[in-house]
């Protein structure tokens, strides 16, 4: 500690941290915000025709609930970006509070019911139905768990479900980059392990990567939060 540095003012230094140790809060909102861009244009005009996923054959319901859980899906990552921008978090808590509720009643929750409802009906095969219905499952629960611990006041297991709900809400697009990896990986195998089947190749590219899409987002948050309880611990 220099002679112009107190103790007080080490604490608000460390409670109050510059933006730029932040360095993830302004690439995380400029990704959002392209992939938004790219992906919302094909169903602002509400045109089934559009849509980058197919409906199934007889589910007149799947394009309607797949819209509304995209919408519902755009405030919640819009709303996520911003309860974890620490300046925001810190020096306007009412804020925070207030963008946390949109995200957890106009976001979170129910995009990941519209999302569980849209999993059981996708079009990429059972392997890629169960990890959907998985994901909005547990994006629902880390969701109200952490709404629950910040009612009760608990705000050191809120900040961690939280953290949970963060990985999940954020897994859409971690999905579009192991899509790509997954392509690049399995589309030389299409005559062999898939016998010639372009059907089969994207059925399993689809599932493996709803699997890797929020797995490791989720294995990742849980080893940075177990990182941090083992620093505590250590100190």
């Amino acid at each position: 500690m220099t002679t112009t540095e107190t103790p007080a003012s080490v604490g608000d230094a460390r409670r109050n941290p510059q933006w730029w140790r932040r360095p993830w809060v302004f690439p995380l909102g400029l990704l959002v915000t392209v992939f938004l861009v790219y992906s919302l244009p094909p169903y602002l005009g509400l045109d089934p025709a559009q849509s980058r996923i197919p409906a199934p054959g007889g589910a007149g319901w799947y394009y309607p609930v797949l819209v509304t859980h995209i919408g519902f899906a755009t405030i919640a990552m819009v709303t996520c970006a911003m309860q974890i921008w620490p300046w925001l978090r810190q020096k306007h808590p009412t804020v925070h509070r207030r963008t946390g509720r949109v995200y957890v009643f106009a976001g979170a929750i129910p995009a990941s019911i519209a999302g569980f409802a849209i999993a059981l009906a996708a079009p990429f095969g059972p392997i890629g139905a169960v990890s959907n219905v998985l994901l909005a499952t547990l994006w629902f629960g880390c969701t109200v768990q952490g709404y629950r611990m910040a009612r009760a006041r608990r705000f050191g297991d809120h900040r961690r479900w939280m953290i949970r709900s963060f990985a999940l809400c954020m897994s859409i697009i971690s999905n579009r980059i192991w899509g790509i990896v997954w392509a690049v990986v399995l589309a030389p195998q299409v005559d062999t392990t898939f016998g010639g089947s372009e059907l089969a190749m994207g059925q399993a590219i689809a599932g493996i990567t709803t699997w890797t899409g929020w797995v490791v987002p989720l294995l990742i948050a849980q080893w940075w939060l177990e990182r941090g309880r083992g620093r505590k611990r250590a100190a």
